[in-house]
């Protein structure tokens, strides 16, 4: 979506179109599929999938670009989009004569909108997030020229570069539910230890690449579990261990009970002190997700861990006494 001038659709050079978040999907040879969105297009192919599948929250106040400047028109395209707009009058003489001032040479045709570059670079424009965010609309400047190879402008905020390119692929990252194996499975009792897990082989690591194939750019955004996180629902319990943080080791989050351990302290677990009664206590279980990014020419780096969680109801009963 162009933040500068009116809504009026026209075909850029990347099928979208001026005025909406142009999106389509493309299905390769190996059957996966890459979906352009906004001038960026994403292979999330190597994503989480399933039904319980979410997006990341990120642990800090960072959030990726609400909006940000890619690749939009050829020099043909971008005159076919204008004129018209001009010739209808309905944006008001003073705006169409400066945009004819900006984009028309009176001295040589042939470089009007850069026609003399054609194939040398593209005009770039501003594009949003679909679902928009706060500070979607901030993407205000008008049409700026960038040839092939160059940088964009380094006062442009989130113009299309590896770094936005990762924390774009970033909100695009789906991660697995979380609900963790208990033991007792259907029902615990008071101040019975309940150990709790999660095998790793279920949380892989996954990853998204956001790319530009106009202007051979790309970026790598990869989400690998590192933790769990117990929270009991209710404030008479205590977890394992105490901070309710079990991290990570040897390819799996805490450890399987098995026979002869229900005596041993859980490496990751729960003990409840109080009967949930006639109800539940809803346990939630929330997976911290460290993120790196790789991108073109070696670039790299950290992006803020994010998390990802999901509750699950536990009865708990109290141990029924026998009296002889």
């Amino acid at each position: 979506m162009a933040a500068a001038g009116p809504a009026h659709a026209e075909k850029g050079f990347d099928g979208g179109t001026d005025g909406q978040t142009e999106q389509h999907a493309d299905t390769g040879d190996d059957g996966t599929v890459s979906v352009t969105v906004g001038g960026v297009v994403f292979d999330r192919s190597k994503n989480g999938s399933g039904n319980a599948t979410g997006a990341l929250t990120s642990s800090t106040s960072w959030t990726p670009p609400p909006c940000w400047y890619a690749p939009k028109y050829t020099p043909e395209q971008l005159q076919k989009y204008l004129e018209p707009i001009w010739e209808a009058g309905s944006t008001g003489y003073q705006w169409d004569a400066q945009q004819r001032e900006k984009y028309l040479n009176k001295e040589d045709p042939s470089k009007d909108f850069n026609k003399d570059k054609t194939g040398e670079g593209y005009w770039w424009g501003s594009y949003v997030n679909e679902s928009y965010p706060p500070g979607w609309d901030s993407c205000t400047k008008d049409y700026f020229w960038v040839d092939t190879g160059d940088a964009p402008p380094a006062d442009i905020e989130n113009a299309v570069t590896p770094e936005i390119l990762a924390e774009l692929a970033y909100a695009e990252i789906r991660v697995p539910g979380t609900k963790v194996t208990l033991a007792p499975e259907n029902a615990t009792k008071v101040n019975l230890p309940t150990w709790a897990w999660l095998d790793a082989a279920e949380f892989k690591p996954v990853s998204v690449t956001a790319s530009v194939p106009a202007i051979g750019i790309e970026a790598t955004a990869t989400a690998e579990p590192v933790s769990l996180k117990i929270a009991p629902g209710t404030g008479d319990a205590v977890t394992y261990p105490a901070s309710g943080v079990c991290e990570i080791n040897n390819g799996r989050i805490g450890e399987p009970y098995a026979k002869g351990k229900a005596n041993e302290t859980p490496p990751c677990g729960v003990k409840y002190l109080r009967s949930s009664g006639d109800g539940t206590y809803p346990l939630q279980a929330t997976i911290t997700w460290k993120i790196q990014w790789t991108g073109s020419g070696g670039a790299g780096g950290d992006l803020p861990d994010g998390t990802f969680g999901a509750t699950q109801d536990v009865v708990v009963q109290e141990i029924q006494a026998i009296n002889r």
